[in-house]
C-alpha cells in the first residue's frame, strides 16, 4: 500500500529565512520595531523597506539598529552601482511582511502601482507575501479596501487580520495591527502547514483532450481545466513538486514549483502521465479525457455533402485504469463527472480502477459542472468513508481536497 513519511518540523520556521519587512505610514509603525526585533531573535535575516510616510513615525536608524541591515526608503538612492536596489531586495526575499499595511499600500498592491521603494519592491518580488492591515475601523470596512483585499487574496497573498480595540484615532473597533508575536505565530503556523508535502512529487492531469477528425475539426468536451489547475496550485502551496499534464486550455500557473507539460490528444496524455507516474507520490487524474476518437483521420478538410456523414469511433486508452493497474506506492485519485446515479457510478469507478480515492461531482448542475468557477464534490476513500464538500470556489475545493489527501496519507 502507500506510505509517505512526514518529517518533524520546528515551530521556528523563520530561522535562516530572508525576510523583507515593509513598513508603511501609520501610527502602528512603532509596533514594526518590536516585530523586527522578534524576527531577528528567531534567527531571520531582516531587511526593512519603509515608505516616506513611515519615516515620519519611526526613524530608519531604529530599524537599522534592530535588523543590523541597511534600511531602504528612497527608490533613487542606489548605493551599489552594480545592483538595482529594489530588484536586489525583491530577489533576495523569501518572505515579505507588510506591517503595518495601510489602505494606501494595499490599494497600490492591488492595482500594480510602483511609485516608491516599497511598492516597486513588492511588485518585483516572488516571495510569499503576508499583509497585516492597520487603519481606522471605517477605512477597514470601506468597500474599496475590502475589494482590494479580496483581489490580493485571490492572487495568493496572505492576510493577518487586525485585532479589535482602541485605535489611535479614538474609535474602538477592528483595525488595530495584530501584535508582533501573533504575526510571527500566524506565519510560522502557515509555513508549517505549507510544507506538509515538501519533498513529495505530485502528478496532476487537467483539461480536455482533442481527437482530430480532419485539419479543421476535432472531438472534445466542455472541460476548462480550472479544477485541475486549482489542484496544481493547491498542491504547490503545500510544498510539493508538481507535474501538471494539461490538455489545451486558456489557463496559466503561477507557482515556481509547478512544471507543466502540454498535450492535445488522449494518446499524448496517456504517454505523458505514464512517463511521470513512476516518480510520483500522489497522482490526481482530473483531466476529462476523450473516451472515443475517430478511427480514420482525414488529411484534408472533408467537404460538405448532401447526405449525412457518419464517423466511426474507437475507444481510447483508459488512462486511470492503466495507472491503477501499475500502481505501487502511489496514492491515486480519480475524478468522476456524472449526471445520474452520481454516487453509485463514482463508487464503481473507485473499485474498478484500483483507486485510493475518488472525487465525484454532478456536472448536470449549472454551478458545479464544466467551465465554471465553483464546484461541489464528494470525496470517497477506498475504505468507503466520505467527505461532502459543498458548493464553493474551485480554488477552495482544491485546497480542501489536497488537505484530505494529506490527512489520509498521514493516518496510514
Amino acid at each position: 500500500m502507500y506510505k509517505l513519511v512526514f518529517s518533524e518540523r520546528s515551530h521556528f520556521m523563520l530561522k535562516g529565512k530572508n525576510i523583507l519587512l515593509g513598513v508603511s505610514g501609520g501610527i502602528a509603525a512603532y509596533k514594526a520595531c518590536d516585530l523586527t526585533s522578534k524576527l531577528t531573535q528567531q534567527g531571520a535575516n531582516v531587511r526593512v523597506v519603509m515608505t516616506e510616510s513611515a519615516t515620519k513615525f519611526v526613524s530608519p536608524l531604529t530599524f537599522q539598529a534592530l535588523a543590523r541591515n541597511p534600511v531602504y526608503v528612497d527608490i533613487f538612492d542606489e548605493k551599489d552601482p552594480e545592483k538595482i536596489a529594489h530588484i536586489d531586495v525583491a530577489d533576495w526575499a523569501e518572505i515579505a511582511i507588510i506591517a503595518p499595511a495601510t489602505a494606501n499600500i494595499i490599494s497600490k498592491m492591488a492595482h500594480g502601482i510602483a511609485d516608491d521603494m516599497l511598492s516597486a519592491t513588492l511588485l518585483a518580488t516572488r516571495a510569499k507575501i503576508y499583509i497585516a492591515p492597520a487603519m481606522n475601523v471605517h477605512m477597514y470596512a470601506n468597500q474599496a479596501v475590502m475589494e482590494n483585499m479580496k483581489q490580493l487574496e485571490a492572487w495568493g497573498y496572505h492576510f493577518i487580520e487586525p485585532g479589535e480595540g482602541y485605535l489611535a484615532c479614538g474609535y474602538v473597533g477592528k483595525g488595530r495591527l495584530e501584535e508582533p508575536i501573533e504575526i510571527i505565530n500566524v506565519i510560522n503556523n502557515h509555513l508549517s502547514k505549507s510544507s506538509r508535502l515538501a519533498g513529495k512529487n505530485v502528478l496532476i492531469s487537467a483539461g480536455p483532450t482533442r481527437e482530430t477528425i480532419d485539419p479543421v475539426r476535432y472531438i472534445t468536451n466542455r472541460s476548462s481545466g480550472k479544477m485541475g489547475y486549482a489542484l496544481a496550485e493547491a498542491a504547490a502551496s503545500f510544498g510539493a513538486s508538481v507535474t501538471l499534464v494539461s490538455g489545451p486550455v486558456h489557463l496559466e500557473t503561477n507557482a515556481s514549483n509547478i512544471t507543466q507539460h502540454d498535450v492535445v490528444t488522449s494518446e499524448e496524455m496517456y504517454e505523458e502521465m505514464h512517463k511521470h507516474f513512476p516518480n510520483a507520490d500522489i497522482v490526481i487524474k482530473a483531466a476529462a479525457v476523450s473516451d472515443y476518437r475517430p478511427k480514420k483521420i482525414f488529411k484534408q478538410k472533408v467537404k460538405k455533402q448532401e447526405d449525412k456523414w457518419e464517423i466511426s469511433l474507437e475507444r481510447t486508452e483508459d488512462i486511470l485504469r492503466s495507472l491503477g493497474e501499475k500502481k505501487d506506492n502511489q496514492y491515486l485519485v480519480g475524478f468522476a463527472a456524472e449526471t445520474e446515479n452520481v454516487i453509485e457510478n463514482g463508487l464503481q469507478k473507485l473499485n474498478q480502477k484500483h483507486l485510493d480515492a475518488i472525487v465525484i461531482n454532478d456536472v448536470s448542475k449549472a454551478d458545479a459542472g464544466f467551465d465554471v468557477d465553483t464546484n461541489a464534490v464528494t470525496f470517497i476513500r477506498q475504505d468507503g468513508t466520505r467527505e461532502e464538500l459543498p458548493l464553493a470556489e474551485k480554488t477552495k475545493i482544491a485546497k480542501a481536497l489536497v488537505q484530505l489527501i494529506i490527512q489520509d496519507l498521514e493516518e496510514h
